[in-house]
Protein backbone atom coordinates (compact mmCIF):
# COMPACT_ATOMS: atom_id res chain seq x y z
CA UNK A 1 0.00 0.00 0.00
CA UNK A 2 1.28 3.43 -0.93
CA UNK A 3 1.20 6.04 1.83
CA UNK A 4 0.69 9.52 0.36
CA UNK A 5 0.75 12.81 2.23
CA UNK A 6 -1.38 15.76 1.23
CA UNK A 7 -0.84 19.29 2.53
CA UNK A 8 -1.31 22.94 1.66
CA UNK A 9 -1.64 26.32 3.29
CA UNK A 10 -4.83 27.60 4.89
CA UNK A 11 -7.53 28.09 2.23
CA UNK A 12 -5.64 26.12 -0.45
CA UNK A 13 -8.43 23.53 -0.54
CA UNK A 14 -6.72 20.34 0.63
CA UNK A 15 -9.91 19.17 2.38
CA UNK A 16 -11.91 19.55 -0.85
CA UNK A 17 -9.25 17.58 -2.72
CA UNK A 18 -9.37 14.86 -0.04
CA UNK A 19 -13.15 14.60 -0.36
CA UNK A 20 -12.71 13.89 -4.08
CA UNK A 21 -10.14 11.20 -3.29
CA UNK A 22 -12.57 9.72 -0.73
CA UNK A 23 -15.33 9.69 -3.37
CA UNK A 24 -12.95 7.60 -5.49
CA UNK A 25 -12.62 5.12 -2.62
CA UNK A 26 -9.33 6.26 -1.10
CA UNK A 27 -9.04 6.16 2.71
CA UNK A 28 -8.03 9.54 4.15
CA UNK A 29 -6.56 10.22 7.60
CA UNK A 30 -7.45 13.78 8.64
CA UNK A 31 -4.59 14.64 11.02
CA UNK A 32 -6.00 17.99 12.15
CA UNK A 33 -9.37 16.50 13.13
CA UNK A 34 -7.72 13.52 14.82
CA UNK A 35 -5.38 15.85 16.75
CA UNK A 36 -8.43 17.63 18.21
CA UNK A 37 -9.97 14.26 19.11
CA UNK A 38 -6.77 13.06 20.79
CA UNK A 39 -6.45 16.30 22.80
CA UNK A 40 -9.99 15.67 24.07
CA UNK A 41 -9.88 11.88 24.59
CA UNK A 42 -6.34 10.46 24.83
CA UNK A 43 -5.68 10.05 28.59
CA UNK A 44 -1.89 10.13 28.30
CA UNK A 45 -1.89 13.22 26.10
CA UNK A 46 -4.44 14.99 28.35
CA UNK A 47 -2.21 14.39 31.36
CA UNK A 48 0.82 15.77 29.49
CA UNK A 49 -1.07 18.89 28.37
CA UNK A 50 -2.44 19.53 31.88
CA UNK A 51 1.07 19.11 33.33
CA UNK A 52 2.56 21.56 30.83
CA UNK A 53 -0.23 24.16 30.56
CA UNK A 54 -1.95 23.80 33.92
CA UNK A 55 -5.23 22.25 35.07
CA UNK A 56 -7.05 25.18 33.39
CA UNK A 57 -6.29 23.53 30.03
CA UNK A 58 -9.31 21.29 30.67
CA UNK A 59 -12.84 22.12 31.80
CA UNK A 60 -14.43 20.36 34.81
CA UNK A 61 -16.17 17.90 32.46
CA UNK A 62 -12.79 16.86 31.00
CA UNK A 63 -13.19 18.65 27.67
CA UNK A 64 -10.28 20.83 26.55
CA UNK A 65 -10.66 24.55 27.19
CA UNK A 66 -9.90 25.50 23.60
CA UNK A 67 -10.14 29.25 24.27
CA UNK A 68 -7.60 29.04 27.10
CA UNK A 69 -5.22 26.89 25.04
CA UNK A 70 -5.59 29.16 21.99
CA UNK A 71 -4.74 32.23 24.06
CA UNK A 72 -1.63 30.52 25.46
CA UNK A 73 -0.51 29.16 22.09
CA UNK A 74 -1.09 32.25 19.96
CA UNK A 75 0.43 34.60 22.52
CA UNK A 76 3.84 32.94 22.51
CA UNK A 77 5.70 30.90 19.92
CA UNK A 78 7.37 28.77 22.62
CA UNK A 79 3.93 27.76 23.90
CA UNK A 80 2.78 26.76 20.41
CA UNK A 81 5.92 24.68 19.91
CA UNK A 82 5.44 23.06 23.32
CA UNK A 83 1.87 22.00 22.48
CA UNK A 84 2.93 20.71 19.07
CA UNK A 85 5.77 18.72 20.69
CA UNK A 86 3.16 16.90 22.79
CA UNK A 87 0.45 16.45 20.15
CA UNK A 88 2.39 15.55 16.99
CA UNK A 89 4.03 12.33 18.28
CA UNK A 90 0.59 11.07 19.37
CA UNK A 91 -0.83 11.90 15.95
CA UNK A 92 2.09 10.05 14.34
CA UNK A 93 1.40 6.94 16.43
CA UNK A 94 -2.33 7.23 15.70
CA UNK A 95 -1.59 7.47 11.97
CA UNK A 96 0.54 4.34 12.04
CA UNK A 97 -2.16 2.41 13.90
CA UNK A 98 -4.77 3.60 11.38
CA UNK A 99 -2.61 2.54 8.42
CA UNK A 100 -2.10 -0.91 9.94
CA UNK A 101 -5.86 -1.28 10.40
CA UNK A 102 -6.59 -0.84 6.68
CA UNK A 103 -7.32 -3.93 4.54
CA UNK A 104 -4.33 -5.32 2.63
CA UNK A 105 -6.30 -4.82 -0.60
CA UNK A 106 -6.18 -0.99 -0.28
CA UNK A 107 -3.80 0.27 -3.02
CA UNK A 108 -3.07 3.63 -1.40
CA UNK A 109 -4.06 5.82 1.56
CA UNK A 110 -3.75 9.55 2.17
CA UNK A 111 -2.68 11.47 5.25
CA UNK A 112 -4.00 15.04 5.20
CA UNK A 113 -2.25 17.50 7.50
CA UNK A 114 -1.62 21.25 7.53
CA UNK A 115 1.80 20.80 9.19
CA UNK A 116 2.86 17.59 7.47
CA UNK A 117 6.25 18.95 6.39
CA UNK A 118 6.87 21.05 9.49
CA UNK A 119 6.47 18.03 11.78
CA UNK A 120 8.59 15.80 9.55
CA UNK A 121 5.60 13.50 9.03
CA UNK A 122 6.12 13.54 5.25
CA UNK A 123 9.34 11.55 5.70
CA UNK A 124 7.34 8.52 6.87
CA UNK A 125 5.33 8.50 3.63
CA UNK A 126 5.98 7.36 0.05
CA UNK A 127 5.17 10.70 -1.57
CA UNK A 128 3.75 14.16 -1.03
CA UNK A 129 0.98 16.12 -2.76
CA UNK A 130 0.79 19.88 -2.24
CA UNK A 131 -2.48 21.69 -2.97
CA UNK A 132 -1.76 25.24 -4.03
CA UNK A 133 -3.73 28.42 -4.73
CA UNK A 134 -2.87 32.13 -4.99
CA UNK A 135 -2.74 34.03 -1.68
CA UNK A 136 -5.71 36.28 -2.50
CA UNK A 137 -7.82 33.24 -3.46
CA UNK A 138 -6.89 31.49 -0.21
CA UNK A 139 -7.66 34.61 1.83
CA UNK A 140 -11.08 35.04 0.19
CA UNK A 141 -11.95 31.36 0.81
CA UNK A 142 -11.08 31.51 4.50
CA UNK A 143 -13.00 34.76 5.05
CA UNK A 144 -16.06 33.24 3.33
CA UNK A 145 -15.73 30.01 5.33
CA UNK A 146 -14.95 31.62 8.70
CA UNK A 147 -16.75 35.01 8.78
CA UNK A 148 -15.79 35.50 12.45
CA UNK A 149 -12.14 35.84 11.41
CA UNK A 150 -10.77 39.19 10.27
CA UNK A 151 -8.62 39.72 7.20
CA UNK A 152 -5.70 40.61 9.48
CA UNK A 153 -6.13 37.36 11.48
CA UNK A 154 -6.06 35.22 8.34
CA UNK A 155 -3.06 37.08 6.92
CA UNK A 156 -1.25 36.53 10.23
CA UNK A 157 -1.92 32.77 10.01
CA UNK A 158 -0.73 32.69 6.39
CA UNK A 159 2.44 34.58 7.32
CA UNK A 160 3.28 31.98 10.00
CA UNK A 161 2.87 29.04 7.62
CA UNK A 162 5.65 27.61 5.50
CA UNK A 163 5.73 29.41 2.11
CA UNK A 164 4.05 27.45 -0.70
CA UNK A 165 7.23 27.53 -2.81
CA UNK A 166 9.09 25.63 -0.07
CA UNK A 167 6.31 23.04 0.17
CA UNK A 168 6.23 22.58 -3.60
CA UNK A 169 10.02 22.07 -3.65
CA UNK A 170 9.55 19.02 -1.39
CA UNK A 171 6.50 17.61 -3.19
CA UNK A 172 6.34 14.91 -5.83
CA UNK A 173 2.97 16.18 -7.08
CA UNK A 174 1.14 19.53 -7.12
CA UNK A 175 -2.61 20.11 -7.46
CA UNK A 176 -3.51 23.62 -8.61
CA UNK A 177 -6.74 24.75 -6.97
CA UNK A 178 -6.69 28.26 -8.39
CA UNK A 179 -10.17 28.28 -9.93
CA UNK A 180 -8.64 28.26 -13.40
CA UNK A 181 -7.63 24.62 -13.73
CA UNK A 182 -10.21 21.87 -13.30
CA UNK A 183 -9.75 20.11 -9.97
CA UNK A 184 -11.36 16.71 -10.59
CA UNK A 185 -9.19 15.77 -13.62
CA UNK A 186 -6.05 16.56 -11.59
CA UNK A 187 -7.21 14.32 -8.74
CA UNK A 188 -8.29 11.56 -11.15
CA UNK A 189 -4.86 11.59 -12.81
CA UNK A 190 -3.14 11.14 -9.44
CA UNK A 191 -5.66 8.48 -8.37
CA UNK A 192 -4.81 6.43 -11.48
CA UNK A 193 -1.08 6.98 -10.96
CA UNK A 194 -1.21 5.84 -7.31
CA UNK A 195 -3.17 2.70 -8.22
CA UNK A 196 -0.68 2.00 -11.01
CA UNK A 197 2.28 2.42 -8.67
CA UNK A 198 0.71 0.22 -6.03
CA UNK A 199 0.20 -2.75 -8.38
Amino acid sequence: MLKIGITGGIGAGKSVVCRIFQALGAPVYDADTRAKWLIAHDAELKAQIAARFGEAAYLPDGAPDRRYLAQRVFAQETERLALNALVHPRVGADTRAWLQSLPATVPYALKEAALLIETGGHRELDGLVVVTAPDETRLARVLARDPQRSREEVLAIMAKQMPEAEKIALAQWVIHNDGQQMLIPQVLALHRRFIGQAV
